[in-house]
């Protein structure tokens, strides 16, 4: 058997909401088991919309060559040259290794 949560019946204060708030959804109808049954995912009934919201959320685009995350161990003043310029220092660093290997 399915345990459903218990729903109180009415307003109690405290709960994040307002006594306002309560009474302008408390005309809402119950959700029926046989209304239940009628609902469908929200990708099938709004594939445009949710679609949009999956690339919104996709974050940055994939690069065509993507860096690699490497442990390399370097001497601490080499380090700090980079650092002191700001930011940025890692990516100025991965261009100094370019030129030394001729890319």
């Amino acid at each position: 058997m399915k345990k459903t949560k218990s729903v109180s019946p009415g307003f109690r204060e405290g709960r994040g909401y307002t006594q306002a708030d309560w009474d302008d959804v408390s005309d809402n109808p119950e959700v029926t088991e046989e209304k239940l049954k009628e609902f469908r995912p929200f990708r099938e009934v709004f594939p445009d919309l949710a679609a949009s919201i999956d690339r919104k959320l996709a974050g940055r685009p994939k690069a065509e060559s993507p860096k690699k995350a490497i442990s390399i161990r370097l001497d601490q003043e080499v380090i700090d040259r980079f650092k002191a310029g700001g930011d940025g220092w890692q990516s100025r660093m991965n261009e100094a290794l370019r030129k030394a290997v001729g890319l």
